[in-house]
């Protein structure tokens, strides 16, 4: 055979292979198109389960939205539940036992200063209470001399005075040595303990060990979050809306789509004559997990007590409202207890509750507390089903 004879039969049988060969992928598209199916749309919990997640329901309701004001603002600490360490004498840092982040309670002790004007104290306070019991002695000898008609009423007089001047001296000294960290009545050395004011999180630490430290040396800063407040800015224009006791939401750049409740606390007095606006205070509960931290910048939303002029409309809780495949959904309680997955579509929000143009009727039970539950259980039994 020719060598271009050859070749005609090569490319021949080629063709004939591709076209017996089954498309490529035919089998993997198939199976990507199966693990695709819908998502049931019906749960049955039983009581138990309904109980012990803290199922909760609340009826959709026809209402109009609440009008708010939105001020930007900051996290910032309360006054009162903040605190700043620092020695009430010179001295040296012998310890420090606090980092930043570090969680405290009132009375642990933070730092160890030595101090050389504790010596001095001391000995003062020794010889004070030395003069002190003498001269209570000698007042009361002369006392009893008296008493016996061998001793003059002025004698007794003036042991008694003295006896008081000592007296004072002592209780002089030793508050000195209490308002330093030391104990009068026992103790010895020249080390002062640096305890902690209140409880809270250390957010600033200025200290190292060995520095000479003065009163006016802040060595750390304490905050207590447990409670903060966010301080918005108001202009002139909007001060007339505002009133103390106004609900708010607060949105935080940090944590986008979620709402942080609280209450206008307080609406300064005195505007800003650079920016020409007000500042009003949002007092904030932190959560569980202490998200809310200090400097996080956001928008509180206020409610002002004025209605929308838009006619009623249906409405639920912000917290009914989930996501299951990047689209809005709420799980309605059915008549004989099941729960049944909606599709919603969202309008308007305000103040915890959400327009809902459809997906839901009037009157249906909608779960506000244990949805992430009966979400996990949805998937759950899907991916039984593809098992």
């Amino acid at each position: 055979m020719t060598a271009l004879g050859l070749t005609l039969l090569l490319l021949l049988d080629a063709c004939s292979c591709q076209k017996d060969a089954p498309e490529p992928n035919s089998g993997e598209q198939h199976r990507d198109d199966e693990g695709h199916e819908e998502l049931p749309r019906q749960l049955v919990v039983s009581p138990e389960v309904v109980a012990g997640s803290d199922i909760r329901t609340t009826p959709v309701r026809r209402a109009a939205l609440a009008s708010t004001l939105t001020l930007t603002g900051e996290i910032i600490p309360e006054p009162d539940r903040s605190a700043r360490l620092s020695s009430a004498t010179p001295g040296r840092l012998e310890q420090v036992t606090f980092n930043e982040g570090s969680t405290v309670k009132r009375g642990d002790i933070m730092a160890t200063v030595r101090v050389p004007d504790v010596g001095r104290l001391r000995g003062a306070f020794a010889a004070a209470s030395a003069r002190a019991r003498a001269s209570r002695s000698n007042a009361e000898r002369l006392a009893a001399l008296k008493a016996s008609g061998l001793g003059a009423e002025q004698a007794v007089v003036d042991a008694e005075a003295d006896s008081r001047a000592q007296q004072a001296e002592v209780r002089a000294l030793g508050e000195q040595l209490s308002a330093i960290g030391v104990n009068a009545d026992s103790g010895t050395g020249f080390i002062v303990a640096l305890r902690a004011p209140i409880s809270g999180v250390v957010v600033a630490r200025d200290a190292v060990v060995g520095q000479p430290i003065t009163p006016e040396h802040v060595l750390g800063s304490i905050v207590d979050l447990s409670e903060v407040w966010f301080l918005a800015r108001i202009f002139e224009k909007d001060l007339v809306k505002l009133r103390a006791g106004a609900a708010a939401e607060v949105e935080l750049n940090a944590y986008p789509g979620e709402h942080f409740h609280g209450t206008v606390d307080y609406v300064s007095q005195q505007i800003d004559p650079a920016a020409r606006t007000l500042t009003a205070r949002v007092r904030i509960s932190n959560d569980e997990k202490s998200r809310l931290r200090l400097g996080l910048f956001g928008r509180a939303h206020v409610e002002i007590g004025e209605p929308t002029q838009a006619p009623p409309q249906l409405v639920v809780p912000r917290d009914a409202i989930l996501e299951v495949g990047g689209k809005p959904v709420v799980f309605v309680k059915a008549p004989d207890g099941d729960f049944v997955l909606h599709d919603v579509t969202l309008g308007d929000s305000a103040m915890d509750d959400v327009q809902v143009l459809s997906g839901v009727s009037e009157g249906e039970e909608v779960v506000i507390s244990g949805g992430f539950t009966l979400k996990s259980l949805l998937l759950k039994s899907t991916l039984a089903e593809d098992e």
